[in-house]
Formats: structure tokens, sequence, C-alpha cells
């Protein structure tokens, strides 16, 4: 092939992928189109190889006349690489930094923002449990996967992974075994409905909803890796005015809350762990 002829399919791939995101946007509201190109055309390119399609504009056609098939892409294209207490040192660290700063609230709103299929969400109500403070919280964990969500209210995750989970746990600070908050059956670990009293689980779009609450912790971790700077930004913004004054933001340990639109309105609790504390104004 050509150097042009290169160039000509490049650029015709890039104008598909651009019609992709718009239609998509369109129909369905999630807005992709600030992604970083290089992650987006990568993920798209993976959904249109297990859809079976022989093109992004026959992908497209499907998408746009089929809800089952928007689901299936929405997982593709959005990451769910998580664990329960992933980065155990930063659970450990909101243990012993954040939550004795919570103790004299008389309730506290925590905002999972992303939480995929739910292990981190469970994590921190096991956390909040050993700490004697989970009566008097409210969790809301939002996802834009109804798929993922659905996952995450079922809490019953493969046995295979129970072992790094236990693991984690310990190292995260917990005061009992993980075994305790979950009964197993067919090979994978259901955990008890208890942990799930004070959660709602809810479909929330990052790039275009809106706030809906004031909270005194959010964790938005690992959710803007793959984000533009652009599409960053609003989320931060997003972020900051959900949060309440002396409130908490936990971000994953690849994220920073430098050169963002209210960087200079946080202080650090733990800069290592990424846990910061918004500053009265």
């Amino acid at each position: 092939m050509s150097i042009d002829a290169e160039a000509q399919t490049h650029d015709l791939e890039t104008l598909e992928i651009q019609m992709l995101l718009e239609a998509v946007f369109r129909r369905y509201g999630f807005d992709f189109r600030s992604y970083a190109y290089s992650s987006i055309r990568r993920r798209i390119l993976t959904a249109m190889a297990e859809g079976g399609f022989h093109s992004i504009a026959q992908m497209q056609g499907r998408l746009l006349h089929d809800s089952k098939c928007m689901e299936r892409f929405l997982l593709s294209v959005t990451v769910h690489v998580t664990a329960m207490f992933r980065d155990p040192s930063f659970y450990l660290q909101l243990r012993r930094k954040v939550i004795p700063l919570l103790r004299s609230h008389p309730f506290v709103r925590i905002w999972h923002a992303g939480c995929s299929t739910g292990e981190e969400v469970y994590s921190t109500a096991i956390l909040l449990m050993e700490e004697g403070l989970y009566s008097k919280c409210r969790i809301y964990a939002t996802d834009m996967s109804e798929i993922a969500l659905a996952k995450a209210k079922g809490g019953i995750f493969p046995m295979a992974a129970l072992s790094e989970y236990s693991a984690n746990y310990l190292q995260a600070g917990g005061t009992r075994s993980l075994s305790d908050y979950y009964t197993t059956r067919y090979g994978h670990a259901i955990f008890q409905r208890s942990l799930t009293q004070r959660v709602v689980f809810s479909q929330h779009n990052l790039v275009t909803d809106a706030s809906f609450n004031e909270f005194h912790i959010i964790l938005c971790r690992n959710v803007m890796i793959y984000f533009s700077k652009q599409l960053s930004d609003h989320v931060h913004r997003l972020l900051f005015d959900s949060l309440a004054v002396d409130g908490f933001l936990g971000l994953g340990n690849k994220e920073s809350i430098k050169y963002t639109p209210h960087g200079a309105s946080y202080d650090a609790v733990d800069p290592s762990e990424q846990i910061f504390r918004r500053r009265p104004s």
C-alpha cells in the first residue's frame, strides 16, 4: 500500500470513529468524543472484533438500533479493571487519616464515582463497618454501565480472586478475616447483604450528568486515566462542585490533582496515595 493510500485509510478510519462517537452521544447520551484518541480507537476496534463486525460503520448501524448491543459496546470501551481493596495502602491511609476526622459528623455521604462492578464499594463498606461508622453513612455507587451496576448490586465475585482480595484486605488494615463477610457457593463468594444496606446504586455519566448531592468523601479512582485533558478538567469541576468544604477526594495512584481547574483548592492529606481535602473558600 502506498503512503498516500495508507494516509487515506487512516483518515477514513478517523472519520468513521468520529461519526460513531457522535452517533453514540446523540442516541444514548454517552460522550466519548473527548477521550484520548489512541485509547478509544483501540477499544472501538476491540469491540468491533468481539461483535463480529466487518467495519466501524456496520457496528454504528447496529448500535443505533440495538440497546443490548450498546450495553456490550459500553463494557468494551469503558475500563472495568478493579479489585477489592485495590491499592491496599490507599485504604490503609483512608482508615488512618480520613475516617477519624469524620467521627464527629452526624451523617456522612460518600460517592463512589465510576464504581464499575462494585468491588471497591464493598471494600469501603467493610472498612466503615470495622470503624463503627457504617450506620451513619450513605454510599452512592454510580457507573454509566447498567451491566456493571447489576453485578455490583449482586455482590457475587469469583472465588479465584478471593486470595488476592484477602491479602489486600489485611494490608489495608483489616481487623477480621475477609471470609467473615461472605459465604461460598458454586465457586463464588456471595457477600453479606448487610454491606449494601446503606448503598444506593445508580446510573450516572460523569461526562454528561450533573452533580446530584454534596459529599463528605468522593472516591473517583482510576477513572480518568484514559481521559483527555479537556474531559478530565470537566470531571474535576464536577467533583469539586459535589464535594463539601473540608470534604475528601480520593484519586487513583496514576492520577493527579495538579494542573486541574481546582487543584489549588485542595490540601494534600496523603499525596502519595492521592488523598486530598477541599479547603474552605
